[in-house]
């Protein structure tokens, strides 16, 4: 009985790994670097990556419970696809898939359309799958540290309409009980599904409260620039890249994504507790700055 982790030295597969330790599991991860990984003592690492067809065939031989996480890639759409065919052919039992809050709403927005395409397939063909659905991570405005410590900003324009952001801790949490459910199961179970998400509607104004009374300092927010979010963007990555996420913030902007009471009492009943706030997420944050 194998858990095969794909996606496994990113921000969400080292968080479904470590939720899955010592949970009696055998786990194998996905990694193109095994030498370089550094896993949970009884994770065990294989060689590969999604795009590779024969050696993912070779893979998934012998795995029972599959976490598909497609890279944030060009071809992210093709690669996830083709995992799950191969994971059918394979005869896995269980699936948990990373997919993204609101995807069949921002139809203009590629990746989120793509992910909702992926969840189409796994309708479609009856696959015996939970689809988790996680809004924006809160761990993303670590990147603004320096923006908030040293200028008193936060940059990143989500605008007025409130986003539900998660706490990458609770997919990883979320992500490893649905794995061990489908795992522990003797048959494959249904379909299931989940909105990851936080507990409150996140606004610019809100966000930066928060951050003036974890920072003890004035902070004020950097406006609903896109085009600057996209210029800051493409000095850090593949252009098409940017334009994504330019047009997911924009969606942000004009819409919001806010989860409704049913999704978020359906994610504390899989959790056993409420997920995280982002309160919390910028106290933790905060501490952990002054002393770095």
């Amino acid at each position: 009985m194998t858990i095969l982790v794909t996606g496994s030295t990113g921000v969400i597969g080292t968080q479904v790994l470590d939720h899955l330790k010592d949970s009696g599991a055998a786990v194998r991860a996905l990694t193109r670097s095994p030498e370089r990984a550094k896993f949970p003592a009884d994770v065990t690492p294989v060689q590969g990556e999604l795009g590779e067809i024969g050696a993912l065939r070779e893979t998934m031989k012998g795995i029972d419970t599959l976490f598909l996480l497609a890279p944030n890639a060009a071809d992210e759409l093709t690669q996830a696809l083709q995992a799950l065919s191969i994971a059918r052919e394979a005869g896995v039992k269980g699936i948990v898939y990373l997919s993204v809050f609101k995807g069949d709403a921002y139809t203009d927005v590629p990746h989120f359309t793509s992910k909702h395409t992926v969840e189409r397939m796994i309708e479609h063909c009856d696959l015996p799958a939970t689809i988790l659905r996680p809004a924006y991570f809160m761990q993303n405005d670590s990147r603004m540290k320096d923006a908030l410590m040293h200028h008193g900003v936060y940059g990143m324009p989500i605008g007025a309409k409130g986003i539900s952001m998660v706490d990458t801790r609770d997919i990883g949490d979320a992500a490893a009980r649905e794995l061990l459910r489908r795992e522990r199961s003797d048959a494959p179970l249904p379909r299931e599904a989940y909105a990851l998400v936080g507990p409150d509607a996140l606004t610019a104004e809100s966000i930066t409260a928060i951050w003036r009374d974890a920072l003890k300092r004035e902070i004020n927010y950097g406006g609903d620039d896109l085009d600057a979010l996209e210029a800051r963007m493409k000095n850090a990555g593949p252009e098409w890249l940017a334009y994504d996420m330019r047009l997911m913030m924009q969606r942000y902007q004009e819409d919001g994504a806010v989860a409704s009471r049913e999704e978020i009492e359906k994610l504390t009943s899989l959790l056993g507790r409420p997920p995280r706030t982002y309160r919390d997420f910028a106290a933790e944050s905060a501490r952990e700055w002054a002393t770095s």
